[in-house]
This record gives C-alpha cells, sequence and structure tokens, in this order.
C-alpha cells in the first residue's frame, strides 16, 4: 500500500522536534552543540525507518539517498541548525517536509531519478560565516578565511570542527557529493512580512540578495569619564554610534529594497567611567541589485572615514563575508509557480533578503529555486515565530507537487 503524502505528520514530528530542542527561550540548535547533535540523531532515527543510505560528508553535512533508476539526483535541502533562542520552523520546517516527501516517493517503489535530503551544518554562520556547509560542497569556501573565526565564548571554528571529526582543509571535498546534481529544491519560512501583508500563504523565490558583511573597527583613546573634557575626547563609540545612524539615511537613499544592519557593536574597556578607546562594530549591507550594493559598501566606507576625522579616530574595515546576488533558475522557478497555483490557487514572485543554502546550489551551477510560507508577523530567529499550521499544510503539499514536477522535467531531460 502507497503511503499517502502527510502534512499532519510534518507539523506533529515539528512539533516534537521543537519540545526536544528548545526552551521557553526558543529553540536551541546551535550549530556543533549538544542540542544540536540531539536533533540530528531524531532526523536519523525518522530517516532509519525508509530505504535510504545515510552518511556524513567531509564538511560534516548529513545526507540520505534514495537510490533511483538514473543517477541523476533531485536534491531537497534545508537545515536543522537555529541561531540561539531561534525559532521552531526555520530551517527545520524545510528539512522535515523533505522527510514527509522522501517518504512518500520511497512509498512508491524505485524513483525514475536518485532523490536525496540533506542537511546543511551550520547554515546560521555560528562564527559569523553564514552557509558553512553548503558553501563547502558548492566550492566557494576557502579554508584561510575560517582559520581566525570564534564564536561568542572565544572558541575557534577549527578547533570546535575538529572535535566532531571535520578538517577545514578537507571541508571542499564535499564538493563530490554534487557530482550527479541534476536540481536542487528548497523551502523556507518567509521571515519576513511581505507574504502576510499580501493575503497569501507562499511564494516562488526567484532568487537571493546580494550580502556585504564586514567588522568596523574604531580605534579612540581610554580616558576617565569624569575628567576629560567633551570636546576632548576621542570616543570611539560616537564613530559607531554615528555610523549606527547613517546607514538607515544610507539604506533609504539607495533604496530599491536595500537594508544595512549594525547587528553588534562592542566596547572595550567597556566600564561606564571610562572613554571607549576601542570599538567592534558588525556591519550587515544587502541588494538584490550589484551595483546598488556596492553603492551601498562604499557610501558607508564613505562615511565612517568622515566620522572618524570628526571625533579624531582611526577606522578599519575587516571584510567577513560577501556573496553576489543570485538568481534562481528560470524553468525551475515556472515549475514553482505551476505548483503553488495548483496548491492554493494563487502564485506570488519575491527575492529573498535572508541567505539560504540553496545560494550556494545555485552559485555551484544546479539548477535551483525555492518556496516560501508566510511568518506570522514576520517575525523570524525569535521564539515568537510561527506559521499557521494551515499554511504549513499547504507548503508541504506545494513541495510534494513541486517534486513530483521536477522529478518529470528530469525525465525529460531538463537540465
Amino acid at each position: 500500500m502507497l503511503t499517502p503524502l502527510n502534512p499532519l505528520r510534518t507539523i506533529a514530528e515539528l512539533k516534537e522536534l521543537r519540545t526536544l530542542t528548545s526552551t521557553h527561550e526558543g529553540a536551541q540548535r546551535v550549530a556543533w552543540t549538544e542540542t544540536w547533535d540531539r536533533a540530528r540523531a531524531w532526523m536519523r532515527d525518522k530517516l532509519a525507518t525508509l530505504p535510504v543510505e545515510v552518511r556524513l560528508d567531509e564538511a560534516g553535512n548529513l545526507w540520505a539517498t534514495l537510490p533511483g533508476a538514473s543517477p541523476r539526483a533531485l536534491i531537497i535541502g534545508s537545515h536543522i541548525d537555529s541561531v540561539p533562542n531561534g525559532g521552531w520552523l526555520d530551517g527545520a520546517l524545510g528539512l522535515v517536509a523533505g522527510l514527509e516527501v522522501l517518504r512518500t516517493i520511497a512509498a512508491r517503489g524505485t524513483p525514475p531519478v536518485t532523490i536525496r535530503l540533506v542537511d546543511w551544518a551550520d547554515e546560521e554562520g555560528r562564527f559569523g560565516y553564514s552557509l558553512l556547509g553548503s558553501s563547502a560542497a558548492s566550492g566557494t569556501l576557502r579554508p584561510e578565511h575560517l582559520l581566525t573565526l570564534h564564536d561568542r565564548n572565544g572558541i575557534t571554528l577549527p578547533a570546535m570542527l575538529t572535535g566532531y571529526g571535520v578538517d577545514v582543509e578537507q571541508m571542499g571535498q564535499a564538493g563530490g557529493e554534487l557530482i550527479d546534481a541534476a536540481a536542487y529544491l528548497e523551502l523556507h519560512i518567509e521571515q519576513g512580512p511581505v507574504l502576510e501583508t499580501q493575503g497569501l500563504p507562499l511564494a516562488t523565490v526567484t532568487g537571493t540578495c546580494g550580502v556585504e558583511r564586514y567588522k568596523v573597527i574604531w580605534h579612540g583613546q581610554a580616558a576617565h569619564s569624569g575628567s576629560t573634557p567633551m570636546n576632548q575626547r576621542r570616543d570611539a563609540l560616537a564613530g559607531a554610534a554615528k555610523l549606527t545612524l547613517a546607514l538607515r539615511e544610507i539604506a533609504h537613499e539607495v533604496g530599491d529594497g536595500a537594508v544595512c544592519t549594525s547587528g553588534s557593536v562592542v566596547c572595550s574597556p567597556g566600564i561606564a567611567t571610562s572613554v571607549a578607546e576601542n570599538v567592534v562594530q558588525m556591519v550587515d549591507m544587502r541588494h538584490h541589485d550589484s551595483i546598488k550594493l556596492a553603492r551601498l559598501l562604499n557610501r558607508a566606507q564613505r562615511a565612517s572615514w568622515q566620522f572618524a576625522a570628526e571625533e579624531h579616530l582611526n577606522v578599519t574595515w575587516e571584510r567577513i563575508y560577501q556573496i553576489a546576488p543570485i538568481t534562481f533558475h528560470p524553468q525551475l522557478i515556472e515549475l514553482a509557480e505551476a505548483a503553488v497555483i495548483d496548491t492554493c490557487g494563487v502564485y506570488y514572485h519575491m527575492t529573498s533578503g535572508p541567505l539560504h543554502d540553496a545560494t550556494e546550489m545555485a552559485r555551484s551551477g544546479i539548477p535551483t529555486v525555492m518556496l516560501f510560507v508566510q511568518s506570522l508577523r514576520g517575525i523570524s530567529h525569535s521564539y515568537a515565530e510561527d506559521t499557521r499550521e494551515e499554511h504549513l499544510e499547504l507548503a508541504v503539499r506545494a513541495l510534494a507537487n513541486l517534486t513530483d514536477r521536477v522529478i518529470e522535467w528530469l525525465e525529460q531531460g531538463g537540465e
């Protein structure tokens, strides 16, 4: 007897995972932690009931393969890791929905093409480097960029990965998993307010924005807060504060969806009785147009130099991460549109501001597309993250519909 698609099972399993790996503050599935291990063990238990081959690659990505009549592989992917105090659906939805689709296909017998489900390692970028596992597979990862990265507790990325049997220098060998890859699909929550504003449950994602992410380091002079006149201070925090406010105006001026964020400012010596001598500020800029993304960076840097001169400071910019805007495969976008229309009667196109592992798959040349499902209040990376259950059901059905369409497309020679 064939196993019918059961979106309610997906919702139940997502709740099961939430109970297993969350606290009252939200999801705690941070990559390379005991809770993340627990989540992966839970996923392995689910996969153990299916006729799939399960393995870890050299970058720590978890693969489940259902062999097909053809070695050409359709990959469904997402990530089970979360940010600290994250949401129950971010990443996990795509993986658990993919598990349900894999079950349904396996029940039919040998599929015409190979079907693979992948849980990408450290999508969230615990060490500041987003899409770690998928970038290793795609070939864009440069090991030398990882050697000095550390998390908020001072643990270096290479030391952490060694404890999980991952050698930074060998991570690129994960690219061998993509040799027969013919298409890549990913379902994700929107993480923003657009679909709710439009009154729509689902959208086809046409691509992802480019990102420029920097560490901006301000150097001033520590001085006693009680005895140093205001006009004689070299306050590093003043430069960072001015740039933080200027980023809003810069994003507004460049427009067309531009966003700029200063998400972290750390002062030294960091006490109430001293002017800040050094400040490390994290700046993230995004745009779907590469020219406008470059304009954001140029204007932000020029503004920082102006503020450094005004406050008698030195400022330097160190790039942490960069990725160009990505456009997904036009034929797969059409197939995704059709799947969404079949599922809910209407379709909507949008570009993703957040990055996803699909970005790296598209960069590697694999035909790629994504589906979004509405996020309530547009909230994500928070315990308050949520999506209506009826919309989660539609999302699972849309992913299954899209998977069937892409299998047929591949059978017909699509590439």
